[in-house]
């Protein structure tokens, strides 16, 4: 036979573990028990990251094409998408050659350059 008393002490030792277990504890009135000290987690949106991403990846996608078309053939090709009007004249203002394009395409010609030495 199993005595009750018994069964409802191991009941509430396994109760107790398993909360030691999740990080709880005993914690008095007034005092700075575990809990105070476990940092909950942050919930951060990684918009900002992902926007700052997404503008390097463009401005480089733009100097790798740049590089590869070359200045001039990169101009004439732009110029034909400005000169279609509409929606394309937008596209065209934003593939125009800047002073940021120019510095990435340079930067890809130098370590083509380095590496092919």
């Amino acid at each position: 036979m199993s005595d009750p008393n018994l069964r409802d002490f191991y009941s509430r030792v396994g109760r107790i573990e398993q909360a030691h277990a999740l990080g709880l504890g005993f914690e008095a009135e007034g005092t700075l028990g575990r809990s105070f000290y476990r940092r909950l987690p942050v919930r951060r949106r990684p918009v900002f990251r992902i926007g700052v991403f997404l503008f390097c990846f463009c401005f480089g996608m733009k100097g790798a094409i740049h590089y590869h078309m070359g200045a001039e053939g990169f101009d004439r090709r732009v110029a034909g998408i400005e000169a279609r009007g509409g929606f394309d004249a937008v596209q065209g203002f934003l593939m125009r050659s800047d002073p940021v394009t120019e510095m990435i395409s340079k930067g890809i010609a130098v370590v083509v350059e380095r590496s092919r030495v």
